[in-house]
């Protein structure tokens, strides 16, 4: 499900860990994980912090917690080849982002 939302019948429960969330997604769960919460930012520090996290990442998928889907930063993963998925739960919108 490249660049997808969660559209199942609801939101997941706000007690469920973001890294959890893995095996909700095509991600790999065997890979080293980094969580970015960026939910107390304003425009435009996620979209920036996240670039740069992902900059300095190798291999590992970024779990991106955010209080809105990233729809700027969808783009860019495009264009950088990366793939994701956003899922929205009680707490945040978390994007995982990983490298095909």
């Amino acid at each position: 499900m490249f660049g997808e939302t969660d559209g199942g019948g609801g939101d997941l429960p706000s007690s469920m860990d973001p890294v959890a969330l893995l095996a909700e997604t095509d991600a790999p769960t065997d890979a080293p994980t980094e969580r970015l919460d960026v939910r107390d930012l304003g425009p435009p520090e996620p979209l920036r912090q996240t670039l740069e996290t992902l900059a300095d990442l190798d291999d590992a998928v970024l779990v991106q917690e955010n209080d809105r889907a990233p729809q700027h930063l969808y783009p860019k993963l495009d264009d950088r080849g990366y793939d994701y998925e956003t899922i929205e739960t009680d707490d945040a919108t978390v994007t995982i982002i990983w490298t095909p």
